[in-house]
């Protein structure tokens, strides 16, 4: 199973109302067609009430296994309903990989 997808179904005990997991491993210097950096937006009420750091912390524990293994880097935007509309349904653009000698 691809790795995205696997995040994706993992991701999907939030409930959420917004779920985008996108590979952006073709962003660095990594091999070709490789699985190891991603971007994860989510948007859940299960986040209402709670700060930035517990919502990433809750992201940590649910993909504990790919994080110890394949998953490099992982950039999250976490917002609760209310939050996604006041950003207008918008999250940050990554930026250009600094690393791996590029």
């Amino acid at each position: 199973m691809a790795m995205q997808t696997q995040i994706e179904q993992k991701l999907a005990a939030l409930t959420p109302d917004v779920l985008h997991v996108e590979n952006e491993s073709h962003m660095h210097n990594v091999p070709a067609n490789s699985e190891t950096h991603f971007k994860v937006t989510l948007v859940s009420e299960s986040f209402d009430g709670m700060m930035p750091v517990k919502r990433h912390q809750q992201i940590y524990a649910l993909l504990a296994d790919e994080l110890t293994g394949p998953v490099h880097a992982l950039a999250l935007h976490l917002y609760t309903p209310k939050e996604w509309q006041a950003r207008g349904g918008a999250r940050p653009d990554s930026p250009n990989c600094r690393g791996g000698g590029q």
